[in-house]
Order: structure tokens, then C-alpha cells, then sequence
């Protein structure tokens, strides 16, 4: 079965997270994800993988935590999702108890995207090299997963060293929410395989990437689970993708590949704008269900 979710840049000028949430449960989507940065470096020297210039929504965004807390108050059963979550910029242990508290009060309801980002000034500001963002969310994800496992949790690496603690609330779900990975990169598959829960890039269009250069899904499919089974996990990883536009035939493409979850993009603005794309995704969605 595939499940279809939303996802939106959460802004002081965009509809109300808890608002959206309410919508989107009403008319029968799985999920919500929300992206994050803490902020962007007036210097852009970054360039915007997107091309061009950088919209506003992405120095807007409220806290996807504090956002989606406001949307688990309202909803029963919608999931919540980060989309994604930069863990290079927080830190774990603190954000182990932010993930915990919102699995726990939403009675394990998250889903956790994460990556490590694109913004090279940004991180830094965190303290985070741009060329070891990958080794530390790593480490920081690893640390989490301790932290939500363990009564007398510990953990030493390179990045993250902390003696046995005690934290509290476990999550509700066992284990922590699954931790799904947003990049295309080559190396991604052996990091799901390694300390993630499935796979989460981001749309391209089937004609970007018939042009060359873009992500062959139906071979990121395969990488991951040949790399899950190289790592000895049972059970199937997760496929999910993320900034689907309101196309039958993109949805279509994507089941056939293989994605359990298709989360349709809606833009960072009002109410009167999102609400009639999102009827329009509601009925998309309902033509596949079942």
C-alpha cells in the first residue's frame, strides 16, 4: 500500500502548521513533513542546489519540533514528519530528548527525516566542517539511537563522547521513529543499511533526469536493499519521496519503482492558495487507495 503525505516549508507567512495538519488529516493524508534551517548566512556563499536565487521561505521556517507539536494537538492520527531534519546543527543529545518527547506525547507518530545539509556557512556556525558533516551525523544519529535504547546510555566517538546517562521519556515507538535519509549520493545506501530506516531523496522530474545527470531511483531502490541484506537486516527499508508535484503520471512512475510513501509538495504561503492544491493532492491520493 502507498501512503501519501505533504510537505511544506513552515514560515510566519505560510498557512498555520496546526491548521494544515487538521486539513490534512481530514481529507485522509498519512503524514506531514516539515524542512528546517535555523537560519542563512547573509554571505550566500552557499550556492542553492535548486539554482538561482535562495527563496525567503528557507531563513522563515519556524522549529519543525515546535511546528509539528502544534500539529500533533490537533490531529489523532496524522504522522509527523521532519523533511528534513539537519542533525549536523543540533545537538544530539538535547535533540534525542525533543525526538523522544514528541514520539511519546503524539503516541508515536514521528517520522524522522534527516540530513546533513547543503549550506556550508550554515553548519559552521554550528561548529560543523562541511567535509565532516557526514562522519558527525552519523555519530549523531548512532548517539540518539543510544540515548532512546538504553536505560544507562552511553556513547564514544570522534564527534559525539558521553558517559552512561539516564534520559527520559523513551519514544513511543520502540527503538526511536524511523529514521529515513535524504541524499542521492553513492554513499547513501550503506548509511541506511548502516544506522538509518529507509531512504528519502527529494523529486526530480522524469524529464530532468532523462537529460543525465539525475537520481535513477529504481537503482537507488536496489543499492539500498542490496546494502540492507550486505548488513544482515531483516524486515525491508523504507522508501519514501519527497516534493512530488500534482502529477498522475509521476505518481504512477513512483509505485511502479517501488516508494511506499509519495509526499506531495505544497507552497509556503496562505491558505486561500494551499487549500485548493491540496483538494487537488486529496483527490490524486484517493484514486490509489486501497
Amino acid at each position: 500500500m502507498t501512503h501519501f503525505g505533504l510537505v511544506i516549508f513552515p514560515t510566519d507567512k505560510a498557512i498555520r502548521p496546526d491548521t494544515l495538519a487538521k486539513e490534512a488529516e481530514a481529507f485522509g493524508f498519512e503524514s506531514l513533513f516539515l524542512p528546517e534551517h535555523t537560519h542563512i548566512p547573509a554571505s550566500r556563499r552557499s550556492p542553492w542546489p535548486g539554482g538561482g536565487d535562495l527563496p525567503e521561505e528557507y531563513w522563515r521556517t519556524y522549529d519543525p519540533f515546535v511546528a509539528l507539536s502544534m500539529a500533533a494537538s490537533v490531529t489523532q492520527t496524522l504522522r509527523l514528519g521532519t523533511g528534513i531534519s539537519l542533525v549536523t546543527e543540533r545537538d544530539p543529545i538535547l535533540m534525542a530528548k525533543q525526538v523522544a518527547s514528541l514520539d511519546h506525547l503524539s503516541a508515536g507518530r514521528l517520522l524522522l527525516g534527516v540530513g546533513a545539509g547543503w549550506n556550508a556557512e550554515e553548519m559552521e556556525n554550528h561548529g560543523t566542517p562541511f567535509t565532516q558533516r557526514w562522519r558527525i551525523l552519523r555519530e549523531r544519529v548512532l548517539a540518539m539511537r543510544a540515548i532512546w535504547t538504553q536505560e544507562d546510555a552511553e556513547f564514544h566517538g570522534d564527534f559525539v563522547d558521553f558517559d552512561p546517562l539516564w534520559a527520559y521519556p523513551k519514544p513511543m515507538q520502540a527503538g526511536g521513529p524511523p529514521v529515513l535519509i535524504g541524499a542521492s549520493s553513492r554513499f547513501v545506501y550503506d548509511r541506511i543499511a548502516e544506522y538509518g530506516d529507509g531512504w528519502f531523496p527529494i523529486y526530480q522530474d522524469k524529464r530532468r533526469r532523462d537529460a543525465g545527470g539525475g537520481v535513477d531511483y529504481a537503482e537507488g531502490i536496489r543499492h539500498t536493499r542490496a546494502a540492507w541484506q550486505a548488513r544482515g537486516r531483516g524486515g525491508e527499508p523504507n522508501f519514501s519521496i519527497f516534493g512530488v508535484g500534482p502529477s498522475e503520471q509521476a505518481v504512477e512512475e513512483l509505485i511502479d519503482i517501488g516508494f511506499h510513501r509519495i509526499v506531495f509538495a505544497l507552497p509556503p504561503t496562505d491558505a486561500d492558495t494551499v487549500m485548493p492544491l491540496l483538494e487537488r493532492y486529496a483527490a490524486l491520493a484517493h484514486g490509489y487507495a486501497g
